[in-house]
């Protein structure tokens, strides 16, 4: 038996997967106080569904996956560590200066950024090597130690060490670490070259400052989720999902947290890869993972899962670099907790600001009084206040209609039901708009991609925003509730190593390249003996970063092989960069040689053979009426058919107007559109019947 688990900002998903393939699905209440709890209470109800005690169904678990949004939530609320920056002497600005981008290079009322780590905790060692490895300065140790001691005095609690190229030669920065050790013992710190070994200097300098930052919270947290749930009855193995899409041990991950900045979203293209396959056999999807606070939008491109290495904590150029590959997901404020709000001028606004899971919604009866996507959709009669979650909460209707009048309709001159609508519309708009920044703003047409709706509130607009964008089709999985943790399930162990070597396809220097890739791969090898001993497969790919000369970016260049071995393997890396900047940028000067100055290598480790599931829903005694009445802009009231979701058969169709209700998500099927249950078990969405 597996378990994933993901915590939201307002509901924590467990899927719990048996021997025999069969999968349900959980909800609690996420804990921000304590995250833990959230998980526990997942278990609770997995327990109570399966006739266990909660020890009982623990003991039946091999491994447990886990998604958080603990660290980035520790940076956005500054409740990271204290901590001190240890670099270069003459280059205490690393983190001011940044790469120097503006998003508007003529607006100066924007305030100069804050970097990651003040002034006052930065400190400039003396030494100095150089480009090419040898030592220009050696490393005062005497200075080193007397850092130290004043970091003591102010009582940091992490370090993080980036000085200038300790990806050629890292002996300066290891020994700074072995004093940290002997002089500061017990206070975690970073090495930039042993956790990013990338040619720039600010990202190096980022990742190894907020890596740092979050190793005192991160190993807490990480110690405490396991240690509670071995106290649980859990002995099985416990991972954490990754922003690269992956997973690792959490003990691995509490070493090098940076890894864990926005692991639960980056989970959901995995299972929408899968799904738009099953369902469409389309390779060119958008998944949309509409959650209670957040609304994640991410890409399936030809069957690949796009990465990007501008990945920002923050606005670009205005937040935080991490300096890391990460699966690219463009995240906005806009769930079902997301607040309704009318500004000064008159215009009605949804987000970013969210209820979260405390107080929530209005329609919780918890303490909320500003009224959300959740209590819109309530007056609207989407959804039925009697079989939230399965039946197990009610919700408070008549709060939610006040709340919506006198925050929004009062203020607009409109009714309950048009004030209610609105804030529906304004929502669909903002989704919209982020899913044409990462598809348009690309290249890519959303007309010809099927849309993937994932998380508890995605049924609630789908077909509107399938509408919007002109997809064909939407598709609504089964396990859609809980996607992110769906793929957690199908995700693989995977690491990453790299190197920085320069080198041009003119004077091509094969022997010290393959001296690298052949450490890289050992790299690789000692992972799979390691964390991936008994995996089923094992796939290392191997990547160079390579440009034209005089370029200032590189671009990801795959390798054929392992190694270069021939001018003919050569030729080929260089054709093959032609190929994919051609790709990109739509250009390529097939004259021009190559530069290439790192190399990287990815290892994957496959856990599991094929995804075959089928998915239970947890009992509910709630009786589901045939039809209710519900408001729809274009027609207004109307009585609108009501269906369970597991209870339709396979092949069966409906017309909207329509509402496709399980214990743990509503799907709105909008006059003149139709919705038919495909084999799988997803509900197959055509936003306009008969186009």
């Amino acid at each position: 038996m597996r378990f994933a688990v993901d915590t939201g900002g307002t509901f924590t998903d467990l899927v719990v997967e048996d021997d025999s393939g069969e999968v349900r699905m959980y909800k609690a209440a996420t804990t921000p106080t304590d995250p833990i709890k959230g998980v526990l209470d997942t278990l609770d109800a997995a327990a109570a569904d399966y006739g266990l005690a909660r020890p009982d169904l623990l003991a039946k678990g091999d491994m447990l996956i886990h998604g958080t949004t603990h660290a980035i939530n520790a940076i956005v609320t500054g409740n990271t560590a204290r901590t001190a920056f240890l670099t270069t002497q003459g280059h205490p600005d690393i983190l001011v200066l940044r790469e120097g981008g503006r998003i508007e290079p003529f607006n100066f009322t924007v305030p100069y950024p804050q970097p990651y780590i003040p002034r006052s905790l930065t400190h400039e060692i003396p030494e100095r090597i150089k480009y090419d490895g040898t030592v220009r300065e050696a490393l005062d140790e005497k200075a080193v130690i007397e850092i130290i001691a004043a970091l003591k005095e102010t009582k940091v609690e992490a370090v993080a060490v980036c000085l200038l190229w300790s990806i050629v030669n890292a002996d300066h920065e290891r020994r700074v670490g072995e004093l940290l050790d002997q002089h500061l013992p017990g206070v975690p710190y970073t090495l930039s070259h042993a956790l990013n070994p990338s040619l720039r200097e600010y990202r190096r300098a980022s990742s190894a400052a907020i890596d740092a930052s979050l190793k005192p919270l991160m190993g807490e947290y990480m110690g405490g989720l396991d240690s509670r749930l071995r106290d649980a009855g859990f002995a099985g193995r416990v991972l954490v999902v990754t922003t690269q899409g992956g997973a690792m041990d959490a003990a691995d991950m509490a070493q090098s947290p940076i890894h864990s900045i926005n692991s639960g979203p980056a989970m959901a293209p995995l299972a929408g890869r899968t799904y738009a396959e099953a369902d469409s056999g389309a390779d060119t999807a958008i998944i949309a993972d509409t959650g209670g606070t957040t609304f994640d939008v991410s890409l399936v491109r030809g069957g690949r899962i796009p990465w990007t290495r501008e990945t920002w904590i923050g606005q670009p150029y205005r937040g935080h670099m991490t300096g890391f590959p990460a699966v690219d997901v463009k995240s906005i404020g806009a769930g079902g907790g997301s607040i309704a709000w009318v500004d000064e001028g008159g215009l009605l606004h949804v987000g970013p600001k969210s209820a979260g899971a405390v107080p929530g919604p209005v329609c919780y009866g918890a303490g909320g009084t500003e009224p959300t996507v959740t209590d819109a959709s309530v007056v609207l009669g989407w959804i039925d206040p009697d079989f939230f979650l399965g039946g197990t909460m009610s919700l408070d209707r008549e709060a939610a209609a006040k709340a919506i009048q006198s925050h929004v309709g009062d203020k607009l001159g409109f009714g309950l039901h048009e004030a209610a609508a609105a804030i529906l519309s304004v929502a669909t708009e903002n989704m919209v708009h982020a899913i044409e920044d990462i598809t348009v703003n690309q290249g890519i047409d959303p007309r010809g991609a099927v849309l993937i709706g994932g998380g508890g509130a995605a049924g609630l607009n789908v077909t509107a925003i399938a509408r919007r964008l002109g997809c064909e089709r939407a598709i609504i999985p089964d396990i859609a509730a809980a996607l992110s943790a769906a793929g957690a399930l199908m995700s693989d162990l995977r690491a990453e190593y790299s190197g920085t070597l320069y080198t041009q396809t003119a004077s091509f220097d094969r022997e010290r390249v393959n001296e690298l890739l052949a450490r890289l791969e050992g790299q690789c090898r000692e992972f799979i003996a390691g964390p991936g001993a008994g995996s089923i497969e094992q796939i290392i790919e191997f990547t160079a970063e390579a440009r034209y000369p005089s370029q200032i970016w590189e671009i990801e260049v795959p390798l054929r092989g392992n190694r270069i071995a021939s001018d003919e393997e050569v030729a080929g890396l260089r054709d093959d960069f032609h190929a994919t900047h051609e790709e990109i940028f739509a250009i390529a000067d097939h004259k021009s040689e190559v530069e290439i100055v790192g190399w990287r290598a990815n290892v994957r480790c496959r856990l599991r053979d094929g995804v075959q599931w089928n998915v239970q829903e947890a009992a509910s005694e709630v009786e589901v009426p045939d039809s209710r009445e519900a408001y729809f802009s274009d027609i207004g009231l109307a009585e609108a058919r009501v269906l369970r979701f597991e209870d339709m058969e396979r092949g069966a169709e409906v017309a909207g107007p329509a509402i496709i209700e399980s214990s743990f998500t509503t799907v709105v099927v909008d006059p003149g559109a139709s919705a038919t249950r495909s084999k799988s078990g997803s509900l197959i969405i055509n936003p306009v019947s008969g186009g």
